[in-house]
């Protein structure tokens, strides 16, 4: 499998140039080389993506359910045969490390083999009736077409979390990738799907960019569900725009997860947690840990020990297998992560441990003496950067944790579990784990935020709930009597 073949639009199971004048080069974040160039999609292009997933999705409702089933799982096999041309992609095209690389890889297996499940749990209800002689039948039907819009940090699994489930239950599918990633977030996905025998128009990409579509892909008749994974302020406009548009959004939107370190929890296990919990892909996850709430008797202690396995951390070559954090994903990130913690020491934050930055490469850095108010404890750190908070109480620290407008994710560390458990629930996060990591993401188990962290649930049931629309048909085996 060779990156260059992937450089092309996958609409209606042909490989192609989009049909737009404009260019995209898909650049290597650590060393600025051009993996392959895009001739980018157009208005035209998404229309005919639309159209052939309309079209394919109704040869796809005539197909047995365990013949669905068969063609899921073969994207499997496809993934297992080519995994190390796949980690080769993502420390290409991603900066991610080969730990990063087989991380992600697993995720994707696991949703696979769970949406492979999907067209046989396909079930309906027969409910009784208030009226003689009748019964209501409930169909589960696909929604239709489903338009999914991924990320840049884990684009492999991001966008196959939608993509796998939605053509599970029934769905065609237009996906399309953010431009810093469009291979591993798009053209692989419609390479490993064509591979497994899917049918063609089932599955489309379309790479592009806004300047050139506009908002074409949301606005378009076809699809009833826009399921989008990124940042809080353009998930924010992408659901407004589906709402105006009557279309289902689903939106897995930022996070600024809080990890909780009480008094009593096991400090050096915290300390490998929290560390894997903020530096994982450079920082770049959504359920990152970007505040580390620690209590005041142990605060010392953890920060010390905290401060030396930080510095311990080896930042570069993303291919190298020692390297641990690689680059951020473009300039912008970097620029953006300097201003903020530029903007952290002047409202008062201190060093701890201080990170070069050049180009794309952050070097880790953690700031203390942070106050909640702050711009680096309120907004999303999306890169090697952390906070370090004290608080006295469990009350206190509870209340720091929910200090945020984002309820992704969390952690909380102690020996007393059930204590754990009962402050978990009174953290306002759609996820959060006791004696855990923030980053925690399984097949079968609902994944979502609150506040402005998204809207809806993926994975599992979810999913199948999600991608899916209840239709009541009634039937009446005999005759009702009318007033008139």
């Amino acid at each position: 499998m060779q990156f260059t073949d992937l450089g092309k639009q996958f609409i209606n199971g042909v490989w192609r140039d989009g049909k737009s004048e404009k260019t995209l080069p898909d650049i290597n974040p650590y060393n600025d080389e051009v993996i392959t160039t895009f001739h980018i999609a157009n208005v035209a292009d998404i229309d005919d993506a639309y159209q052939a997933a309309h079209q394919a999705k109704l040869e796809w409702d005539k197909v047995n359910a365990y013949k669905k089933r068969d063609i899921i799982e073969k994207a499997v096999t496809y993934i297992e045969a080519n995994e190390e041309e796949i980690t080769s992609l993502i420390i290409q095209e991603l900066g991610g490390t080969r730990m990063k690389a087989a991380f992600e890889i697993g995720l994707v297996k696991n949703m696979i083999k769970e949406a492979a499940t999907f067209p046989i749990r396909m079930e309906g209800k027969i409910l009784p009736s208030t009226e003689d002689g009748k019964e209501n039948r409930l169909y589960r039907s696909p929604a239709g077409v489903v338009g999914v819009i991924s990320p840049f940090n884990f684009p492999f699994f991001l966008s196959m979390k939608s993509v796998a489930p939605a053509l599970g239950a029934g769905n065609g599918v237009v996906l399309k990738p953010h431009e810093d990633t469009p291979i591993t977030g798009g053209t692989l996905i419609g390479k490993i799907f064509e591979e497994a025998g899917l049918p063609k128009g089932l599955l489309n990409v379309v790479v592009t960019d806004i300047k050139e579509i506009g908002d074409a892909f949301v606005e378009h008749p076809i699809p009833r569900i826009i399921s989008f994974t990124g940042s809080t302020k353009v998930g924010s406009y992408i659901g407004q725009l589906a709402v105006k548009n009557y279309k289902k959004p689903l939106l897995e939107l930022g996070g600024n997860s809080a990890f909780i370190i009480m008094e009593d929890a096991d400090i050096d296990y915290a300390v490998q947690a929290a560390t894997f919990s903020r530096f994982t892909h450079q920082g770049q996850i959504c359920m990152c840990a970007n505040r580390i709430v620690v209590q005041n008797s142990v605060y010392k202690e953890f920060v010390a020990k905290f401060k030396e396995k930080v510095a311990s951390l080896t930042t570069g070559d993303p291919s190298d297998p020692q390297t641990v954090i690689g680059p951020v994903i473009n300039h912008r990130q970097a620029e953006t992560l300097q201003k903020l913690i530029a903007k952290g020491i002047e409202q008062g934050a201190e060093l701890l441990v201080e990170g070069k930055i050049t180009g794309r490469m952050v070097e880790p850095t953690v700031l203390v003496n942070v106050k909640t108010d702050m711009a680096v404890a309120q907004e999303e750190l999306f890169g090697p950067v952390v906070c370090i908070i004290p608080f006295e109480t469990e009350e206190e620290g509870i209340a720091i944790a929910n200090d945020t407008p984002f309820g992704l994710s969390g952690a909380i560390h102690t020996s007393n579990v059930e204590r754990g458990v009962e402050m978990a629930k009174k953290v306002h996060t759609g996820m959060i784990h006791v004696n855990d990591i923030t980053i925690n993401d399984e097949p079968i188990v609902a994944f979502g935020g609150e506040k402005q962290s998204g809207m809806g649930r993926l994975n599992g049931q979810w999913s199948l709930d999600e991608f899916t629309t209840m239709k009541w048909i009634s039937v009446n085996y005999g005759q009702r009597s009318f007033p008139y």
